[in-house]
Order: C-alpha cells, then sequence, then structure tokens
C-alpha cells in the first residue's frame, strides 16, 4: 500500500523583503502593506525598509490574491478566509494526532 507522498521542505529558512515578495507574488507594494494591515502577513523588522517575510507568508499573500481575485473577496474577507483555513489546518492536525494516539495501525 502506498503512502502520502510527503512535500519536500527544505531545512533553509527563506525571507523576503517587501520588493521580493510583492514581485513574486506579481503586485505592487502597496498591495502587499494591504495584506499586512489586514493581518494577512506579519513582516519582522523594525521599518518597512527592514521586514522580512517569512517564506509562509508568500503563501499566504499568494493564497488572499487569488481568493480576491477569484472569488472577488476584499482584503479583509481574504484575512478571514486564511485565518479559518489556518485554523482548519490545525484541527486536521489535531485529529490525526489524536488518531494516531487513540487508533494505532
Amino acid at each position: 500500500m502506498a503512502g502520502k507522498r510527503q512535500a519536500y521542505q527544505p531545512d533553509i529558512d527563506y525571507s523576503f523583503s517587501l520588493a521580493e515578495i510583492s514581485r513574486c507574488c506579481g503586485v505592487t507594494a502597496e498591495k502587499i502593506l494591504v495584506l499586512v494591515g489586514e493581518g494577512v502577513l506579519s513582516p519582522y523588522g523594525q521599518s518597512q525598509r527592514e521586514w522580512r517575510f517569512a517564506a509562509a507568508d508568500l503563501t499566504r499573500a499568494m493564497s488572499a490574491l487569488r481568493l480576491e481575485r477569484d472569488l472577488g473577496i476584499n482584503p479583509a474577507g481574504a484575512a478571514l478566509a486564511i485565518e479559518l483555513l489556518d485554523e482548519m489546518q490545525q484541527l486536521r492536525e489535531r485529529v490525526r494526532l489524536l488518531e494516531s494516539l487513540f487508533f494505532p495501525r
């Protein structure tokens, strides 16, 4: 029986500047600032010039932008959807953990 294929996850932690993440997403820096303002992205650094975005932020930004583009959701709605998707993923991980503890294979 073939198991689920695990996605490759490198040991390297990538980070992006504001210009880099906006370029990767194909949007302006102003659009990224909107996502920061809505809480979709959480850069670290003292000022916008110093901001760095984690690789997970790139994924979140692309998801939020896709929701806005494909479903016509406004930035606040996209932020809520991303938050709910994150929560759903955390709950799935908890269920898997509990199942492995109580129903080992």
